[in-house]
């Protein structure tokens, strides 16, 4: 394995337990063992556990855009409903547990800023998605309608851990659809 390849296994590893059991849940050899490398490799990549947590939000963060981004380019109908559908699917695909971001600053508010600030930019970075994505609709109030869909995600990302992807994403599909009929 090269050593690019050693620090993807390791991410992937850590990001599928952290997700699974949390992450003061899963120890550093619990990631070792099921990555299959030997502890030098981990730290020569991560000095800390930490530094680990703050690599797997990063590259979390970076797919999730990215497959919002491919979504709502291939898409012909409305570019708000097709975000919420793009969500509702990653939340089935990758996050019907719940949202690894919150996770990340309740377990680490007041301890780590570094790790508090990756989640808390993700959910503005959201915020400011769908702002941008008003004013090139040039949709009136475009920081109340980023502040609605917003919600909505989130709502739905809670929503999950409680009735399931597969329901909240039915509900938050109707509801965009709804908030949306004069562009679809």
């Amino acid at each position: 394995m090269s050593r690019s390849t050693k620090k993807d296994a390791l991410l992937q590893v850590a990001e599928r337990l952290f997700y699974e059991h949390g992450f003061r849940g899963v120890g550093l050899k619990q990631i070792i063992r099921e990555a299959n490398v030997a502890t030098m490799t981990l730290y020569n990549h991560f000095p800390s556990k930490n530094k680990l947590v703050e690599e797997v939000l990063k590259r979390r963060e970076e797919r999730y855009w990215s497959y919002l981004d491919s979504y709502i380019e291939r898409g012909l109908s409305s570019p708000f409903v097709l975000a919420v559908e793009a969500h509702c699917r990653w939340l089935k695909e990758h996050s019907y547990k719940g949202d690894m971001f919150l996770r990340a600053i309740e377990d680490y508010a007041g301890i780590d800023e570094e790790i508090e600030n990756i989640a808390r930019e993700h959910k503005t970075r959201l915020l400011h998605y769908f702002q941008q994505l008003a004013q090139e609709n040039r949709v009136n109030n475009p920081m109340d309608l980023a502040n609605q869909l917003t919600l909505l995600l989130e709502g739905t990302t809670s929503m999950t851990t409680l009735i399931g992807a597969d329901k909240a994403a039915e509900y938050s599909i109707a509801m965009a659809k709804v908030l949306f009929q004069h562009t679809s």
